[in-house]
């Protein structure tokens, strides 16, 4: 597979490797192994029943976590192939990149890491790279699921100083203010492509949102004036599909080409030199600034939209309590996550197991766990 690549891209034979040393993977390359490791474990499959923007139970055909990751992975490999980047690393990031993520998406976020300011806080990319180094239970040699130098750098976007100094290797490049590989790049954008058209579809379908306020959005309006030239009287889904699926070409297109020009301006010839340039993988300044109008469109009319804050709201306090109630009662918790002899030197420890097992829950069992503790009926959901 290497010759394929373009020298600037990671070569899986020349990866940094990985905490435990294994034997190389037969037919398959170390990255093809990661990803497949990364659809295997537990915390993948919950992202099923995890929050996109609305709460699982409220509709069959709303985005999850799961989804959205395969949206990123698909939108992310189509680039890295243009870009003679390795696929298989985009893939594997981006399949991994929301592993870490609460129960009722960002609010349950928010309300853990208000939970957690005492212990340390949470943060998701950080819970993500938990999951993948610590948590995952898989293999009898070693805890996590033991991914390359390279996957858990793409894992981990977004880290502050201090973290970073207590991850060693991998948090290097934000002391040193490095780049990481240009599929880790890649992959960021192919996560805010997937997730700014998906919203627009879910709220769209939601009835939160509709077609004409989204007409005050120069990136919407111009593709929907595309389609409505091109087929005279369509309406409802299939214009709403028409026009996302060219928002999203123009996109991909834009961010290639100006990638492209990037790439070869600096002419790097390794992934270290790589990491030594400017960010290299971006849109163009027009469509950098119409993705940030359609952003702000998104935040204002749809996340911060009455009915989504009330269902929030109710994600806080279920969140807020359930870390209440376990912090101040370890042996509500199952036995896993308990810890013997609480005390002050290790309270911290737990708190931060009590996060581990909020994360880790489904918008659901987050619901029913809530039910079985506060209230004397069974939940409904």
């Amino acid at each position: 597979m290497s010759f394929l690549l373009a020298p600037f891209a990671v070569h899986p034979d020349t990866s940094r490797g990985r905490i435990h040393s294994e034997p190389a993977p037969e037919g398959r390359t170390e990255f093809q192994r990661d990803r497949d490791r990364i659809i295997h474990c537990s915390a993948f499959r919950r992202l099923e029943y995890k929050t996109q923007v609305f709460v699982n139970h409220e509709g069959d055909l709303f985005r999850t976590r799961l989804t959205h990751s395969i949206e990123v992975a698909q939108i992310g490999r189509s680039i890295a192939r243009t870009l003679k980047l390795n696929e298989d690393l985009v893939e594997a990031i981006a399949l991994a990149h929301d592993l870490g993520h609460t129960p009722f998406g960002h609010a349950g976020q928010d309300a853990l890491n208000s939970c957690m300011r005492e212990f340390g806080g949470f943060e998701h990319n950080l819970q993500s790279l938990r999951i993948v180094d610590c948590l995952e239970e898989r293999y009898a040699d070693f805890n996590g699921l033991n991914l390359c130098f390279e996957t858990r750098e793409g894992i981990l976007k977004h880290c502050s100083a201090s973290n970073a100094e207590m991850l060693g290797e991998i948090g290097e490049r934000f002391l040193q203010k490095k780049r990481p590989s240009l599929e880790a790049q890649l992959t960021n954008l192919a996560d805010e492509i997937a997730y700014n058209n998906h919203d627009i579809d879910d709220g769209i379908r939601s009835g939160l949102i509709t077609d004409c306020q989204l007409r005050t959005v120069p990136l919407y309006e111009r593709h929907r004036r595309i389609v409505e030239q091109m087929y005279p009287g369509l309406y409802g889904k299939r214009m709403v599909s028409e026009t996302i699926r060219r928002i999203i070409h123009t996109l991909i297109t834009d961010l290639i080409r100006t990638s492209s020009e990037k790439i070869q301006q600096y002419n790097p010839q390794h992934v270290d030199e790589v990491r030594d340039l400017p960010t290299l993988v971006g849109f163009s300044e027009q469509i950098s600034s119409e993705a940030t109008e359609l952003k702000q469109f998104l935040f204002k009319n749809l996340y911060r939209h009455y009915q989504v804050n009330r269902m929030m709201r109710k994600a806080r306090i279920i969140i807020e309590e359930l870390f209440d109630a376990f912090l101040q009662d370890s042996s509500l918790l199952p036995a896993d996550y308990q810890l013997d002899h609480l005390n002050i030197d290790n309270k911290n420890k737990q708190a931060r197991r009590i996060s581990d097992y909020i994360a880790g829950m489904t918008d659901r069992y987050a619901i029913r766990e809530h039910c079985r503790i506060f209230s004397l009926h069974e939940p409904l959901i």
